[in-house]
Parts: C-alpha cells; structure tokens; sequence
C-alpha cells in the first residue's frame, strides 16, 4: 500500500502514522480519524490509504469502501442529522489535497455543515442537452 502514498503528504503521513490521530477506524484501504478542527462534535474524515488529490482519479476498490464506512461511523455517532462532504478541487473548497471524506453531525442550527445552495432554474432544453452531453461520455 505504501507504493500509492506521497511522502510530503499530511493526511498520507496520518496513514502510515507518522503524523498522530484520534483514529476512529482502520481497514485495508481507508482511515478514518476525528478532525481536528471539527464543525460539531465527532466531525470525522474518512481518507484512503492511496494518494489521490481528486475523488476522479482515486482507484473504485477504494470508492467502494467509503460510503459503508461513513455510514457505520454515521451510527456509531448517534445522530439523526449529519452530512457527507466531499470536495475536489481548490475552488471547490478543498484544502487538503488528499481525497477525503467528512461525515459532520448536524447536532442544530448552529453547530455543523452551514452551507448556502444558490439555485438556478435551468431550461427543460438546456439540461436535456447536458443529459446527452454528460450520458455520451459514460
């Protein structure tokens, strides 16, 4: 596993321990720890043992792992409401380039994920040619 990770990088340095974490739980291909400057109480990252900046680019068998993991952690938390945060890319907030999953409680109104969604209704014409566009090419 070692061979996929970069020496230079923080969250690859908490997988091979060279960086301390309150780990949460460990498989094969992923880690999940407490972060350290969390939104609420338990907000926790899931990351893979494999060095990756985008979530496009990171190997299935890993992909495949993640949302199970977050959803036992999700459990383990004992919260009703909480969000899945996931984000590629600097101006997608992405801070550490490293794929990372956050599972974030949603305890209240204030404590967690505060997010705006600024909506745009789209023309049925438009979003029927990005349908075909986006369908071309999977």
């Amino acid at each position: 596993m070692s061979n996929h990770l970069d020496d230079s990088c923080f969250f690859c340095k908490i997988t091979k321990g060279e960086i301390p974490s309150f780990k949460v739980l460990e498989t094969d291909l992923n880690f999940a720890f407490l972060d350290i400057g969390p939104l609420s109480e338990g907000h926790t990252l899931i990351i893979p043992k494999y060095h990756s900046a985008r979530m496009d680019e990171l190997p299935d068998e890993y992909l495949a792992e993640t949302l199970p993991l977050a959803k036992k952690i999700a459990k383990a938390l004992g919260v009703v409401d909480y969000n899945i945060l996931q984000n590629n890319g600097k101006i997608a907030h992405q801070h550490v380039f490293h794929v990372h999953f956050h599972i974030i409680p949603k305890p209240n109104e204030k404590e967690g994920l505060i997010i705006g969604w600024p909506r745009v209704e789209q023309p049925k014409d438009v979003l029927a040619k990005k349908l075909e566009d986006i369908v071309s090419k999977l």
